[in-house]
């Protein structure tokens, strides 16, 4: 069956790359791949050329509020929130030269397959890459991302492991290039006289279980009670009934309401942009949070927690090597951990020689070569109906895409109507489905769980 009329790219004079503002579009489907994307967007733009950036967010279960939009502190205007077949409809009828892909995996490879059946007259340039640091799922991860004409690495350890993936299956790995977190800034640690903050970067899902996360923040009140003129912050990422790329199962919030003895004067549950956060911290704790490697870049001192393992479920087996490995027992004691700077420089952070001045160098010089080509080739990602035939095709379907990247019939390709009470309506459905989700991840499963372990 042939492709639908309204599926057919539109046939218009499209001008030289070269000839006016390089126009951008940045997707994404959370508030961290949000702020990753719209600030990797300015860092990899043309400095010689004006920069138009118009943001989108996929719509799902991970959306983010207006709040945490602002939390995250990447500036750029409100981006509209579509399903991934309407932004493919809005590419079809609005030029682009850049889209960045800030997205999970299995959207990303769906957005590649979905532009490729576009086959626009002048396709856009497209980036993608990762938010933080890599740790579990390497190689699907990056399978999902290749096909796009740049694949980011953060660092230089990760684009010699991405090209190591790419060339062990035979797929092209011209696309990795390497840059750095583009959201790592802020003036180097300094003490300050009379401030002691420690700080702890909570994750969503790290840990995961019920008893390790009381366990850590057991420890984080018991250290705040040892030290009773310190400050101890708790930062948490999102506040009860939002969403992150991961559901909380065991929100710190909640545990905090039953801990025994409560919590003492000096701690603190914070939110807020990380950036002001660590612009008062004088000690980084985390058990693998990005956070982590923005406090490295400052030289502040900062520890991987010990306590529950080093092991490949935590992401702290990352920073093997690091000389931040510690436990509540040694910062109890006063331990400060000093980060080693050839790991550290290896990261793409915390680098003695000021290498993350120019650290995307590299990126804007190859989007400068590619939006300078005469045309770019059709995308082509390695997973294809031929190398992937029963994992693609349903991959692409939970995007409502077809196995050749067309929308599935019955796919809506408008956006929705979008008049005041359609979109009140729209946000009250969503947010009741979101909620009941939220119930079954928090309050089910883990009921089912213990009722599997009788």
């Amino acid at each position: 069956m042939g492709r639908p009329t309204s599926w057919l790219p539109n046939v218009h004079d499209v001008p030289s790359r070269t000839s006016h503002a390089v126009r951008v579009a940045v997707l994404a489907d959370s508030d961290t791949r949000w702020k990753w994307g719209s600030l990797t967007a300015r860092r990899i733009a043309p400095e010689k050329r004006d920069t138009e950036l118009s943001g989108f967010l996929l719509r799902g279960r991970a959306t983010p509020t207006a709040r945490q939009l602002a939390e995250v502190g990447a500036e750029l205007d409100a981006p509209r929130e579509m399903t991934g077949v309407e932004f493919l409809t809005h590419l079809r009828n609005e030029s682009y030269d850049v889209v960045v892909l800030a997205l999970v995996g299995g959207a990303v490879q769906a957005m590649l397959h979905g532009i490729a059946a576009l086959e626009l007259p002048r396709r856009p340039l497209v980036v993608t890459g990762y938010v933080g640091v890599v740790y579990e799922k390497l190689s699907d991860g990056l399978l999902l991302r290749h096909g796009a004409d740049i694949v980011l690495a953060n660092s230089r350890y990760d684009a010699e492991r991405f090209r190591d993936v790419y060339e062990g299956v035979g797929a092209d790995a011209s696309s990795v290039t390497e840059a750095a977190l583009p959201f790592l800034a802020g003036a180097r640690y300094v003490p300050e006289e009379g401030r002691d903050t420690v700080v702890f970067a909570a994750q969503p899902s790290v840990p995961v279980s019920r008893a390790d996360r009381t366990y850590v923040l057991k420890r984080l009140a018991e250290h705040a009670r040892l030290h009773p003129g310190r400050e101890v912050l708790l930062k948490l990422r999102s506040k009860p009934g939002e969403q992150t790329t991961h559901i909380e199962e065991f929100p710190y919030q909640k545990l905090a309401e039953r801990l025994p003895g409560g919590l003492p004067p000096n701690f603190k549950l914070v939110y807020g942009h990380m950036g002001e956060v660590l612009d008062r911290t004088d000690l980084l704790v985390t058990v693998s949070s990005t956070a982590a490697l923005e406090s490295l870049h400052r030289r502040i001192p900062t520890a991987i927690l010990t306590d529950l393992g080093i092991r490949e479920p935590l992401g702290n087996h990352h920073f093997i090597g690091s000389g931040c490995l510690a436990s509540w027992d040694q910062l109890d004691g006063g331990y400060r951990p000093e980060a080693d700077a050839v790991w550290a420089g290896r990261q793409g952070v915390a680098a003695a020689d000021g290498a993350y001045e120019t650290a995307f160098d590299e990126a804007r010089a190859h989007v400068e070569e590619l939006l300078d080509a005469p045309g770019l080739p059709r995308l082509r990602p390695y997973y294809t109906a031929t190398t992937a035939p029963g994992y693609l095709p349903p991959l692409l379907a939970r995007y409502h895409l077809a196995a050749d990247g067309t929308p599935l019939p019955g796919a809506r390709t408008e956006p929705a109507d979008n008049s005041r009470m359609r979109r009140a309506v729209r946000e009250a459905v969503r947010g009741a489905a979101r909620g009941a989700y939220r119930h079954g991840v928090q309050r089910v499963a883990p009921v089912i769980r213990r009722m599997g372990e009788l």
